[in-house]
């Protein structure tokens, strides 16, 4: 018998990580404070419940992708219908599995909480986007105990790679080092590309020339192409990408270190959501920088 999954939150990396966990045939119960937006989960066997504590009664497994460590935090601990939260209804022995951004932590407070009520914890975020959820090919970073990842990972592995990265708070932690290196790269490429433009290059041909060059790159390749076409449907938005780097940051500070690049992407994401493109691509970091010339 396979292990009973409750997913919550729906998203749009939610969703198709969902879909992948039942087409390997787990059987998943379903919670998404929006419940339309699982509504097609449903037609493909989940079950769907109207509120959290409810999906979660019985899982042996708990897999949250939510928006942030607050949200995160509050879905874990706060009430709920009858003034229940999650974690009173979580089954002794289950393992939640955060696969949410979320401060590092965070990730370990939450693992402290959760023992309390004798369940496991591994922080597994995801790095690849709404295409490596849909085509279950994500970087999954996992921290925890040694053998509680083992215990998750062939559920891990229906949505992508696994990595053991450490123990609770690692998974975090990469994927800060991760969501550094995205919102950094994806400003060096925009950069490049409106150098491009106003020297008068073919921007096509020339990001035809660099694939395969020194600084190729998936974002180069990815994101390139979609500020090459405009198309900034969000993948990934630039909310959730300041929201990370601001994380990173944090976390910078704290630790004493002083990051300035890092300082400097987190500003430029920061006015491009004060501009009103918080919804967008973060590759769409590029119509900030070419309205900076405007200005």
């Amino acid at each position: 018998m396979k292990n009973t999954i409750a997913f919550l939150g729906t998203g749009i990396m939610g969703l198709p990580m969902c879909g992948h966990l039942l087409q390997a045939g787990y059987p998943v119960q379903v919670w998404n404070r929006t419940r339309t937006k699982a509504q097609s989960l449903a037609e493909s066997g989940a079950s769907l419940c109207d509120y959290a504590p409810e999906a979660v009664s019985g899982a042996d497994i708990v897999i949250i992708m939510l928006s942030s460590g607050p949200v995160v935090t509050d879905v874990l601990f706060g009430k709920d219908r009858d003034n229940s939260s999650v974690a009173a209804a979580l089954k002794p022995g289950s393992t939640v599995i955060v696969m949410s951004s979320i401060p590092v932590e965070t990730s370990r407070e939450h693992a402290v909480r959760l023992s309390n009520h004798k369940v496991n914890y591994v922080d597994a975020p995801v790095s690849g986007g709404e295409k490596g959820s849909i085509e279950a090919s994500l970087a999954i970073m996992a921290g925890g105990d040694s053998n509680d990842i083992v215990n998750v990972r062939d559920i891990l592995s229906a949505m992508g790679t696994v990595t053991h990265v450490g123990p609770v708070g690692c998974g975090q932690l990469a994927k800060l080092a991760n969501q550094t290196i995205v919102g950094i790269t994806i400003d060096a490429v925009a950069e490049a590309f409106l150098l491009i433009e106003e020297g008068g290059g073919d921007l096509a041909a020339v990001h035809k020339a660099l694939i395969g060059g020194f600084a190729d790159s998936t974002i180069l390749r990815q994101h390139g192409e979609r500020m090459i076409n405009r198309n900034f449907k969000p993948g990934a938005t630039a909310e959730t990408q300041l929201k990370d780097l601001r994380t990173s940051r944090e976390l910078a500070d704290n630790l004493g270190l002083d990051l300035p690049v890092l300082n400097l992407t987190e500003s430029l994401y920061r006015d491009m959501c004060r501009h009103g493109r918080e919804n967008l691509d973060h590759s769409a970091l590029y119509l900030e920088l070419a309205d900076r010339k405007k200005a």
